[in-house]
């Protein structure tokens, strides 16, 4: 959605033939047709910014202005497309930085096809075109036309740039797909009934043209919540929605896409008899077909055509389409709702063939003679601005943030982490337009948690979270934003460490690293680990994702021997004890034996000599490991539990 200011101003300037009261914006984007120059004039008349072009790329048709941005997407006619005569014919579209450099230059012309009138700028940097797409007439015949004639037929195509002059078409919509005729049932695209085919166009419906050229689009908008294209027909005196959410060789069928249909029409509107139906009339020459945006004041979503018959007043025309989804509602045989239009302006001027309007955010509208002015009006039809001599085929009005605001960029280092680990986030702005901009930076975070008015803080999720900055021109007010987004995956369970005999086990997991007193144990790698000394020993297991998880200190007591649990010469009574302990058994029967205990660091508490009898209750609750050795080779362990 567009960034919008809501300029009121209240005064006239006479010197630049202009009135000014409750407008809305700031800057109003022209090029003179046929002319080398494009212009920002403010609405106190002064011209901001001036492109220059080149005399062999004079501006044909459209010019557009990427907001927020610095880039004109233009269309010219080439030198060389001398074999097309018709009306709004150009061939070439270039993209033209702020400082006028070219960035990008595609030509797409020949014999039977060639670039005219309307193009559409896509969010995605592609570029919508108009193209006549010729057909023999052989080929008429067999679709089924009643007259042997060459048609200049149409084509969409969306040309992404890949290089200075070089661009790949990567969808592509014809209307020659998507006809129908009730004229030869032998022929092709044969229908019973033409009004209950409305999806399709009627081959033999001449409508105001003559052939070859029978439809002549002009003009061309996208709707993006949709995925949807809309276009104007002159001489079909209508508009028509396409789905642009299929792929090419949907489009070139009557199924697929978001809306089910394929490549057929969604939606037309404007002149119920070219399908046979009938209604009232809408239009009697139609340019500029487009959206209103959703933010509009007064008609959010509808559609608007720009009715241009040179023998009478040129008016807009803004209708409300009955939106069922990606559908339209249609009751079979009868006309397309809505029957009348919702808002129709009759301007002061007289024009044919070229011009357009745009419908303000404030309800205010901007309404231009191709041949003459750019006129502002507000919601009852008053004039509040007007700039003489343009001579543009198209002009817009933008507010001053769309024009100078920054455009904010955002980084993440890196984009999948482990829980808990840091993510460094970067921020940047750029306006071209601007000379040392100060700006200000507001992070926040989805889910909430995080803020930040670094440009570029660390942060530390948990979870997968979008991190979005807002970066303010503090000298202008003028703020735009950025995200980035972060995958995280979740640590693994703390292992948990267990002993078997003098062996150390690890919970299962990917991969593991044995600690002893926190320094790492060099080729302590398995999930088994046989220490060779006691202490304080831990494993940091690793996941699939190389997350890691430390587990709890584990106290080992090495003895060199597996306590001897199954012998029977040995007995400690009792165990648990609460503090005297009385050993029995075989081993102890005889003098020569040697009884040690330790605490779980390994340390020694007690040696006694030929003892049977050992007091434990100076010491602090716990386990404690008592070893009984009887010369060099008889030697048994036993854990005694302490609880007084």
């Amino acid at each position: 959605m567009r960034k919008q200011i809501l300029f009121t101003v209240m005064l006239i300037i006479l010197g630049c033939g202009m009135i000014q009261a409750q407008q809305w914006g700031l800057y109003t984007l022209y090029a003179t047709k046929n002319g080398t120059q494009a212009f920002l004039c403010d609405t106190n008349g002064t011209n901001y910014h001036t492109w220059t072009f080149t005399s062999s790329t004079k501006s044909a048709y459209s010019t557009y202005l990427k907001v927020p941005g610095d880039t004109l997407v233009r269309t010219y006619k080439p030198s060389g497309n001398t074999s097309w005569n018709s009306g709004g014919v150009h061939g070439g579209v270039q993209k033209v930085l702020w400082d006028g450099t070219v960035v990008w230059n595609y030509t797409y012309y020949g014999s039977t096809y060639t670039l005219h009138h309307d193009i559409c700028p896509l969010p995605n940097g592609n570029v919508l075109m108009i193209c006549y797409d010729v057909h023999t007439a052989a080929e008429a015949t067999q679709a089924g036309s009643s007259s042997a004639s060459v048609f200049w037929s149409e084509k969409i195509i969306e040309v992404k740039p890949t290089g200075a002059t070089t661009g790949t078409i990567v969808w592509e919509w014809r209307l020659w797909d998507h006809l129908c005729q009730n004229y030869n049932a032998a022929k092709d695209h044969y229908v019973s009934s033409i009004v209950n085919n409305p999806q399709m166009l009627n081959i033999n419906y001449a409508g105001s043209g003559s052939l070859p050229d029978r439809y002549h689009m002009n003009g061309i908008d996208y709707n993006a919540a949709l995925d949807q294209i809309i276009v104007s027909m002159h001489f079909q005196n209508s508009v028509f929605v396409i789905d642009h959410s299929t792929t090419t060789a949907e489009a070139a069928e009557h199924t697929g896409g978001n809306a089910g249909h394929g490549g057929d029409f969604l939606f037309r509107w404007g002149n119920p008899a070219s399908y046979g139906a009938t209604g009232s009339a809408m239009f009697n020459v139609i340019h500029d077909a487009h959206w209103i945006p959703a933010d509009n004041a007064l008609y959010p979503n509808h559609m608007c055509g720009y009715k241009n018959n040179s023998s009478s007043n040129t008016q807009v025309v803004i209708f409300d389409p009955p939106y069922n989804g990606y559908n339209y509602t249609l009751t079979v045989g009868q006309a397309y709702a809505p029957a009348a239009a919702d808002y129709t302006f009759t301007s002061v001027f007289q024009a044919s063939n070229e011009g357009n309007s745009q419908q303000l955010p404030n309800g205010n509208m901007l309404v231009n003679n191709p041949f003459g002015s750019v006129y502002e009006v507000n919601s009852a039809g008053t004039q509040l601005w007007t700039k003489s001599g343009t001579n543009s085929s198209h002009a817009y009005r933008f507010s001053l943030c769309e024009v100078r605001g920054p455009i904010a960029t955002a980084t993440e280092a890196p984009a999948t982490v482990c829980a808990g680990s840091n993510v460094s986030l970067t921020s940047s702005a750029a306006s071209v337009t601007e000379t040392s901009p100060s700006y200000s930076y507001a992070w926040t975070s989805s889910p909430a948690g995080f803020t930040s008015t670094l440009q570029n803080p660390t942060a530390n999720p948990t979870a997968n979270t979008t991190y979005t900055v807002v970066i303010t021109n503090t000298g202008l007010g003028c703020s735009s934003s950025a995200s980035v987004s972060v995958n995280v995956n979740p640590l693994p369970a703390t292992p948990v460490i267990s002993q078997s005999g003098n062996d150390l086990n690890s919970t299962v997991a990917n991969a593991y690293q044995w600690y002893l007193n926190g320094g790492i144990i060099g080729g302590a790698t398995a999930s088994t680990y046989t220490p060779s000394a006691s202490g304080s020993y831990t494993v940091v297991i690793s996941d699939v994702n190389g997350c890691s998880a430390t587990s709890a200190a584990f106290s080992y007591v090495y003895t060199g021997f597996d306590e001897l649990e199954q012998q029977p010469e040995i007995t400690v009574i009792p165990n648990p004890t609460t503090g005297n302990i009385t050993l029995e058994g075989t081993l102890v029967d005889d003098a020569g034996f040697t009884v040690s205990i330790f605490n779980t660091f390994g340390k020694m508490v007690v040696e006694a000599k030929d003892s049977k009898t050992i007091d434990l209750a100076d010491f602090a609750d716990g386990l404690y490991f008592m070893v009984i050795r009887r010369g060099i080779e008889t030697t048994v362990t036993r854990k005694i539990i302490l609880h007084k």
